[in-house]
């Protein structure tokens, strides 16, 4: 049964559905929110054991890879950010201690064979988000969660920046012995764009920022992003370039969309132009055009464009819409002309993953939204997904992100 999200209340809207153990969520009610985040959490927080005997911090158990972990990590410092509970604080900064390396920038020696530039990457923006939101670090600790994310920065700038093809650009691999190696992405270039953008704005230091908009030029150039404002999957070094995946994911869309309000935050002063803000706003709504209403029925509900009507999707794809929802919510406190259209979209997909989550029991939830219930998947992704668009609905009493000028 699919539904219509434009009601207040989408219980009326669905009699008849399989909704048996939903959580019950009230998008006006902050305590019902967090009620709701809090259910969730505990259930995506099941699939993680690095914290028991013998087993490695800061991992999670196959099928799920090391960057999914480094991901999750980022939701899970936004949870304690938007909730102000404490409970997990312990372990999430333990894991992300974890992993740093012994070089302090996640290039962990144990992940070689799975260690591509946008797996790094998702660590150092879980590193970012730390930094920004003031995540208690341990006294233990011997490095700071600014070192670590500017440590990502670093590997990443210049020394993988291959101009030998395509004129500049991160190959989605630095490692030659991995596969995919000659593909450049737009999850490695934009994550690292974000990276970049967002230690603009928290340092002040216009190094990063030029990297930022060097690499938001060079995908516009090779294709990656197109008038529309869509993001494209990737390009490919053995043909210099010239040819473009044109699939579309969610995180790619999400990258992009807060590491532009970064920027146009950066440039909010009386003399600055508006070309950062366009391009947010273009590619919010390019964002809104291809990943939500995937029913006339189903308005502005978040869906996986490319793999979730057609059951596709694996357990990467599962997780993409966690971080489009966890993205689009950040940008409304960079740049608040965003706020509106994007609270409008994370409430709908809130009222509707809130549905989902009534398989098994109400921590369970699942992958299709529209469906007005339980669509009888699980797993990790699908708890990140439920928790990032619920969670989001707590941003206008939280914080802006940090700045710490000349750190």
């Amino acid at each position: 049964m699919f539904f219509s999200t434009t009601g207040a209340n989408l219980c009326a809207a669905i009699a008849g559905a399989t909704v048996a153990h939903a959580i019950l969520l009230d998008v006006t009610d902050d305590n019902s929110i967090r009620s709701a985040a809090s259910t969730i959490a505990y259930g995506m927080m099941t699939y993680y054991t690095g914290n028991q005997t013998g087993k490695e911090p800061g991992l999670l158990s196959v099928p799920y890879y090391w960057w999914e972990a480094g991901a999750m990590w980022g939701g899970m410092v936004e949870y304690w950010h938007y909730t102000g509970d404490t409970s997990y604080n312990d372990v999430v900064s333990q894991a992300i201690l974890a992993q740093a390396s012994p070089t302090d920038d996640f290039m962990m020696p144990e992940e070689a064979g799975q260690l591509g530039n946008d797996d790094q990457v998702f660590w150092g923006l879980t590193a970012m988000t730390a930094a920004e939101r003031s995540f208690p670090l341990p006294s233990t600790a011997n490095v700071t969660y600014i070192e670590l994310a500017k440590g990502v920065f670093n590997d990443m700038a210049g020394p993988r920046w291959n101009t030998s093809t395509c004129n500049g650009g991160l190959q989605w691999q630095f490692n030659p012995n991995n596969a995919g190696f000659y593909y450049k992405s737009s999850i490695a270039n934009g994550g690292f764009f974000q990276l970049a953008a967002r230690l603009a704005r928290y340092t002040g230091n216009s190094t990063y920022s030029d990297w930022a908009e060097k690499t938001y030029d060079w995908m516009a150039r090779v294709g990656l992003l197109d008038g529309n404002y869509y993001v494209y999957d990737g390009t490919d070094d053995t043909i210099n370039c010239t040819g473009i995946d044109h699939d579309q994911w969610s995180y790619n869309a999400g990258t992009m969309l807060l590491g532009t309000a970064v920027l146009a935050n950066i440039a909010s002063s009386p003399n600055s132009t508006s070309l950062w803000a366009t391009r947010a706003q273009g590619l919010l709504t390019g964002a809104q055009h291809i990943f939500f209403s995937p029913f006339p029925n189903a308005t502005n509900v978040l869906f996986e464009f490319m793999c979730e009507e057609a059951s596709t999707c694996n357990n990467d794809q599962f997780s993409f819409k966690a971080y489009l929802s966890r993205w689009m919510v950040a940008a409304t406190q960079m740049l608040p002309s965003l706020k509106a259209q994007v609270l409008d979209l994370v409430t709908s997909s809130a009222q509707a993953a809130a549905l989902s989550c009534s398989g098994m029991n109400a921590s369970v939830c699942g992958t299709k939204w529209y469906v007005g219930g339980w669509d009888g998947t699980k797993g990790l992704g699908q708890q990140m997904a439920a928790l990032d668009t619920i969670q989001g609905l707590l941003v206008n009493g939280t914080a802006s992100p940090l700045i710490v000028p000349g750190s």
